[in-house]
């Protein structure tokens, strides 16, 4: 197993945050929980705020989810659940504008932030409260976040990283029980490599089109939908089959990461009608990976829970890492 240090000198806890109507369509080809670059933003914007007062550098995220609720509906004569959606009177005449679809959902999550910077109590503890505060007065995912309740288990807190490493692991065995009842969100792109080269390797005559051997966008789709097949039949009946789902290795989902650039790289002002004209452009599509929910009483260590941004501007990709999967011994041994 890969051992490393973290590097941060304590951990700011904001427990419990009540999200309402988060952005539930974070990508073109899903819908769902909010993707990890909905909350390595929150940060990021958290930081830049938390400048005017302190200097500290938030490196890291973990996500962990203790409720989601999908604003959903089944009319009547429907088979299917349609998003609630809004027609709000923002034209400029007053009247209505066109429908545009939108999914919110309401999220109840708590966030371990990094902090880099070696804080003592009064400084941390400062810290803690100025975060708390000035992130209620933000927006994460599109949504409002929801006053604050009363009661120790949703009031913010600062922990100091020790340096050593067996230090760090009881610090973080005690944090992880304070996190339950919940979902850790950890990226899994090992099975998503995996189940590609297990498709790419079936017959040709397996596949959708014979000549096209299997993608990652296929790998992708069959990991998260539910798959009937058939069982092999009993001694006693052996021409009897029975078809049932698939068990996929752990609680799976598609997981849009970030953006890959599909053209050069302007320089600013170049591109009319872009939003900012002192920040260099590039066109750009989402970048998607696999992701697991897990307990986290499961996780071992701060590296498999944080979610940190990762930019590679000479080849175009801007997107969110987990490492979760590099700290695991054998990913083939991971299935349940």
């Amino acid at each position: 197993m890969i051992e490393r240090l973290i590097d941060a000198g304590g951990l700011l806890i904001l427990p419990r945050l009540r999200v309402q109507n988060a952005n539930a369509v974070s990508g073109p080809l899903s819908w769902g929980f909010p993707a990890p670059t909905a909350f390595t933003g929150f940060i990021h914007a958290l930081e830049r705020r938390l400048a005017e007062s302190l200097q500290v550098t938030l490196g890291g995220v973990g996500i962990v989810c203790h409720g989601f609720a999908a604003q959903t509906s089944k009319p009547a004569g429907r088979y299917a659940r349609v998003f609630h959606l809004s027609r709000n009177p923002v034209g400029k005449d007053g009247g209505a504008p066109s429908l545009v679809e939108e999914g919110r959902a309401h999220l109840e999550i708590t966030l371990v932030v990094a902090v880099k910077e070696t804080l003592d109590d009064y400084e941390g503890g400062l810290l803690m409260q100025t975060a708390f505060e000035t992130a209620h007065g933000m927006r994460l995912a599109g949504g409002s976040l929801l006053p604050p309740r009363n009661g120790k288990r949703y009031q913010p807190e600062w922990i100091i990283l020790p340096d050593q490493i067996d230090g760090q692991r009881e610090v973080f065995r005690a944090l992880r029980r304070r996190l339950l009842p919940g979902f850790a969100l950890v990226q899994r792109d090992d099975l998503l490599q995996e189940r590609l080269a297990e498709l790419q390797a079936l017959p040709a005559s397996y596949r959708v089109r014979s000549d096209v051997p299997a993608t990652a966008l296929d790998a992708l789709l069959d990991l998260c939908r539910l798959n009937f097949e058939p069982g092999a039949g009993t001694e006693s009946k052996p021409d009897h089959v029975e078809w049932a789902i698939r068990k996929n290795p752990g609680w799976l989902v598609p997981l849009p990461i970030g953006y890959a650039g599909i053209s050069e790289l302007y320089a600013p002002g170049e591109v009319a009608n872009a939003r900012d004209a002192e920040t260099p452009f590039r066109f750009v599509e989402s970048l998607y990976s696999l992701g697991q929910w897990i307990g986290p009483h499961r996780l071992e260590s701060l590296q498999q829970l944080l979610w940190h941004t990762e930019a590679d501007a000479e080849n175009g990709i801007y997107r969110c890492v987990n490492r979760y999967a590099q700290t695991l011994p054998s990913t083939a041994s991971d299935k349940e």
